[in-house]
This record gives structure tokens, C-alpha cells and sequence, in this order.
């Protein structure tokens, strides 16, 4: 579906540029648009391979086995259906961890494990059970301490101060993170 409106976006907006005789701006924008896109990729690739790096080396070290133990009791509050030392666990804090150092790149294969760990448990394969919903919307969230992929693009295009984004990135995720668990749980009752 969205596949289908983004299409429609650009084929309309490139037909509305032909038929006003703007066809030179497309032209333009389309040349321009592919060198900023690698000058930005070029520039961010060596922050974000850091930190996946990082992240692996944490995963292979056991790191975030510990972490996982250690915020267990936590997310079995929030996670009541998954059973003590399951694998999917082990993912979903891999992938808050991830996401809490702004590293969605990281956060996506951790995300990924973790619902194909949670559709094993679950009973009715047709819909997501209430472990994947709450998954879901906590990986949506994405509570964010350091947002190192917004401090880059920010340190990119010269911000005198770069890192003034965290406090109201962390707030913001925050509070979005409580907004949802709340609707969440509030949903969950009333089912």
C-alpha cells in the first residue's frame, strides 16, 4: 500500500513538472539527489560501522546475554507470556540496548529474531500475540539515550552544537515509550 502511494507521489509530481514546462528542475533534482545521498551515506558509514561494531562485539563477548539478565526483571513485567531465559529475550534486549544508542540499523536484525522468537510461542499464527503487539510498539518508540545517527547528520551540516539533541530526544522517546505501554496495557484489559 504504501509502495503504491509513494509511486503515485513521484509519478505525479514528475508529470506535474513536464507538463509546466519544468522538466530541467526533475533533471536537476534527480543528478543532485544521487550525490548528496552518497556524500551522506560516505559520511555516516564510518559512525554507524563503529557502533555496529561495537554491538557485535558486546553480543559475541556475552555482554548483552548479562544486560539481558539484568534488565530481566523488568521486561518480564512488561513481557508476563515469555517464559524465564527465552531466546527471544535475549533479542529484545539486544534490541532496546540498540536503539537506546540510536542504532536502529543495529536494532533491525535483533528486531527481527526477536518476533520470529515470539511468533514461535505464539498459539494463533494468523494474528500477533499480545508479547509481539507490546514488542512492537517499544521497538517503535525506541527509547533513545545518545541518538548517534541524528548527532552525525547534525555534526554533517554544521551545527554549532550537535549533541543539544539528546535531552529532548531521550525525553520525547521516554515519554512516547510510557504513552504506548500505557495504551498497551489499557487495550490489553479491555479485550
Amino acid at each position: 500500500m504504501i509502495n503504491k502511494l509513494w509511486i503515485s507521489l513521484i509519478v505525479i509530481g514528475s508529470l506535474f513538472l513536464i507538463f509546466t514546462g519544468n522538466a530541467s528542475i526533475l533533471n536537476e533534482q534527480i543528478l543532485s539527489s544521487g550525490k548528496a545521498t552518497l556524500e551522506l551515506v560516505m559520511q555516516i558509514f564510518p559512525l554507524v560501522s563503529l557502533w555496529l561494531g561495537i554491538m557485535n562485539i558486546a553480543k559475541d563477548s556475552g555482554l548483552l546475554d548479562r544486560l539481558s539478565h539484568f534488565i530481566y526483571p523488568l521486561l518480564h513485567k512488561i513481557f508476563p507470556l515469555i517464559p524465564k531465559g527465552h531466546e527471544s529475550l535475549g533479542y529484545i534486549s539486544s534490541n532496546i540496548i540498540a536503539n537506546m544508542f540510536g542504532l536502529g540499523n543495529a536494532a533491525t536484525p535483533f528486531g527481527l529474531k526477536a518476533m520470529k522468537s515470539l511468533n514461535d510461542l505464539n498459539k494463533n499464527k494468523d494474528e500477533a500475540s499480545d508479547s509481539m503487539v507490546t514488542f512492537i510498539i517499544i521497538n517503535t518508540c525506541g527509547l533513545c539515550v545518545i541518538p548517534t545517527t541524528i548527532i552525525s547528520l547534525r555534526m554533517l551540516y554544521g551545527s554549532k552544537d550537535p549533541s543539544s539533541i539528546m535531552i529532548p530526544c531521550f525525553l520525547i522517546s521516554f515519554i512516547s515509550l510510557l504513552f504506548g505501554l500505557l495504551i498497551d496495557r489499557i487495550w490489553r484489559h479491555h479485550k
